[in-house]
């Protein structure tokens, strides 16, 4: 089964990307054919300075290796290296009705927490299912959140299969994570642009202040009962700490006594414990970016492999006809 996926370069990686899509990708990549791309088109749409988006792009690279992507088992490769994904985007925006893209969620939340409703953003769910499609992917790991975009794959995929009369393309399933939504230091779910991020490798004393001081709480008092499944930080320690410690700080905040100072303490030791030993790996990979180049050239070499078979039965199908070279 063929396993593809994408992150943005648009920001420094964060927990929620972690618990939500790396954790998930590192695990699949010991059963699957993966294929994970960096995605640093979609970045535009959000970063607009070249230094940036060219360092950005390198340290989604470094965080992945980092935290155990084998490039011999999954290829990982940049976006903009297969030039075919936006062909392909093109292509199927020609068979796609604006109504369905006016129904894109994705868009709506954007906008309404302060990205510019620029064109690419509304166009965002084609390149996305451009990137699914030509890969012939079986499946897409993705949050509940954004299992409108495999809908929405699916759907561009049987748009160009009925007009030209050819299944060029498979229809791509979703796989659902269960990490459940990770809340940022402000309550809202954990995002990049939303300035409200625990960065992945962060530096140990700014996590720490993160967490202590940046951290919203309400004013429960420390003697008082607290309901453990509607807290933030409670949330973070479903995904830190073990089972046996968690179940104990479950009973703790029912019975009362808890302080959020303490909770907080403890996410910053667990929060350590689970990132802290990866530095070293990322800091060897920072100082050779040469062997990171040569992982993403291997893995878009094998990426546009595909990609270009793909383009192949698509200009086929629809009579699109390019110089032989």
């Amino acid at each position: 089964m063929r396993v593809l996926s994408g992150v943005q370069s648009s920001g420094t990686l964060h927990i929620g990307n972690y618990f939500g899509a790396i954790a998930q990708h590192i695990e699949l990549q010991h059963a699957h054919e993966c294929f994970f791309f960096i995605a640093n088109y979609h970045a535009l749409t959000s970063v607009q300075d070249a230094a940036r988006l060219r360092q950005l792009t390198l340290d989604v690279a470094l965080d992945y290796l980092a935290l155990g992507l084998d490039p011999q088992k999954a290829a990982l490769f940049r976006q903009s290296d297969v030039p075919e994904v936006c062909e392909l985007a093109w292509v199927l925006c020609t068979v796609t009705g604006m109504g369905l893209l006016e129904r894109g969620t994705s868009y709506r939340d954007k906008v309404e927490n302060g990205l510019p409703a620029s064109v690419g953003l509304f166009y965002y769910p084609v390149l996305m299912a451009a990137d699914i499609l030509i890969y012939n992917s079986d499946t897409v790991p993705v949050g509940k959140d954004q299992t409108q975009h495999i809908e929405f794959a699916r759907d561009m995929a049987g748009y160009f299969n009925n007009t030209f009369g050819k299944p060029v393309f498979k229809l791509p399933t979703a796989r659902l994570n269960e990490a459940a939504i990770v809340p940022g230091t402000d309550g809202r779910k954990m995002s990049k642009s939303y300035g409200n991020a625990i960065e992945i490798f962060g530096e140990p004393k700014a996590i720490a202040r993160k967490y202590k001081s940046e951290f919203k709480t309400d004013s429960t008092p420390v003697e008082a009962p607290k309901d453990p499944d509607t807290c933030n930080l409670f949330a973070h320690l479903k995904l830190l700490a073990p089972p046996e410690e968690l179940e104990d700080w479950r009973q703790r905040y029912r019975k009362g006594g808890v302080g959020y100072g303490h909770v907080k303490t403890r996410l910053v030791e667990l929060y350590e414990a689970r990132f802290g030993p990866f530095r070293e790996r990322r800091a060897h990979l920072a100082a050779h970016p040469d062997e990171v180049e040569d992982i993403l050239r291997a893995g878009a070499q094998r990426a546009r492999a595909v990609a270009q078979r793909v383009m192949h039965d698509v200009r086929t199908a629809c009579g699109i006809v390019t110089a032989r070279s």
